[in-house]
């Protein structure tokens, strides 16, 4: 079928008006086909005025740390039309993530010797993966119905990717305010497709703690407990925030509380109950890259920048930096059991040209002389 006649498909022979029921079927198929594994639709007129209390509450007691963004846009979280003039729906796609084949979590963690990162950020930056394959299914789109308004969002924006996630029934969210879905867990990564597009919505499938009942594994298990209450998480406890978000020095009292994460923390995802649905992607972007899922803090700590830079490509994980990747790594080598392999490697940055890296590095030499001294 040539692209005149698609066009014209997707009208009612009677009024020439779109058949946006048979269009939002045709999307998801399209979504599907795009390696996406559920693809839903939200009102954006829908009340967020639960949403949008909360927001500010939680940005009234300063749980957003650092990021200033986070109440730069204000409203604009919230209602769609304020950030995109026009939106109707949004559309909200889940990916899975979790790489096959990747060196189990908690033996990582339990190893203080090596360097764990969150498993989301061992391949491809998600951000690039998401939103390359949002604006496909867009030009698909396009390709049936003629020319349409929108703009594709990958934790790139004002966007409440949670809350739209909910509302289009992808999941609903969880205790640790992360998305949960009864058929993948948490471990996929959220976009949405702001558009003009009357499409028909789908239900909800809950709200906030629907089918958590009673549990609290995700509250109890938080290495910093920044989780401070269900469905509330103080960002400058989050070991996410500390590794990724903050710019400035790891305050001295979280350090030791840190242990090896040294990129993000997936420790309320671990012992959630729902990650026993979670799939392993098939999606060769997020594929391990460079052995990250089990290596050394000391072989990460050694590399050059140019190192860094090259190894990294491509991976979320250099958009936070030479400088934090190694303030981050010091922390963990300053947890790590005692090592003269580690000192030695503390002692090599001791005149690193950065004042941030400097002065981790020394806290990280205190910890293991301590740790000498008690094993003496």
């Amino acid at each position: 079928m040539d692209t005149a006649q698609q066009k014209t498909s997707y009208n009612n022979s009677s009024d020439c008006k779109l058949d946006f029921a048979r269009l939002a079927s045709e999307i998801k198929t399209w979504g599907s086909e795009l390696g996406f594994q559920a693809v839903r639709i939200s009102d954006a007129q829908a009340d967020m005025s639960e949403a949008e209390a909360g927001m500010f509450a939680w940005l009234e007691n300063g749980n957003h740390g650092e990021m200033d963004y986070m109440a730069k846009h204000g409203i604009k979280r919230i209602r769609p039309a304020e950030l995109v003039p026009g939106t109707q729906r949004v559309i909200a796609v889940r990916m899975n993530y979790y790489p096959p084949g990747t060196a189990d979590s908690w033996a990582v963690i339990n190893q203080g010797e090596k360097a764990f990162i969150s498993r989301y950020a061992l391949g491809r930056d998600y951000h690039k993966v998401l939103r390359s394959r949002m604006q496909k299914l867009a030009e698909k789109i396009q390709e049936a119905i003629g020319s349409f308004n929108y703009r594709v969002f990958s934790d790139s924006a004002p966007v409440m990717e949670v809350e739209w996630a909910q509302k289009s029934g992808l999941g609903w969210r969880g205790k640790h305010t992360l998305l949960l879905s009864r058929q993948a867990g948490s471990y996929f990564f959220l976009g949405e497709i702001y558009t003009d597009l009357l499409l028909p919505v789908d239900a909800p499938i809950g709200t906030k703690g629907s089918f958590c009942g009673s549990c609290t594994k995700c509250i109890d298990i938080c290495p910093t407990q920044a989780i401070v209450a269900p469905f509330e998480v103080d960002a400058r406890r989050c070991i996410s925030y500390l590794t990724i978000e903050l710019k400035s020095s790891i305050p001295e009292s979280l350090r030791p509380l840190i242990g090896n994460r040294i990129y993000g923390c997936d420790d309320c995802q671990l012992v959630c109950p729902w990650n026993k649905f979670a799939h392993v992607t098939d999606e060769a972007d997020f594929h391990v890259r460079h052995g990250l899922d089990n290596v050394t803090l000391v072989e990460l700590f050694q590399w050059h920048q140019e190192a860094f830079e090259a190894r990294l490509a491509g991976n979320p994980i250099r958009r936070i930096g030479y400088q934090q990747w190694l303030r981050n790594i010091a922390v963990g080598l300053g947890n790590a059991p005692y090592s003269e392999t580690i000192i030695n490697a503390l002692r090599a940055r001791l005149d690193d040209p950065s004042a941030m890296v400097r002065e981790h590095v020394q806290w990280a030499l205190a910890q293991q002389h301590i740790k000498k001294t008690e094993t003496e």
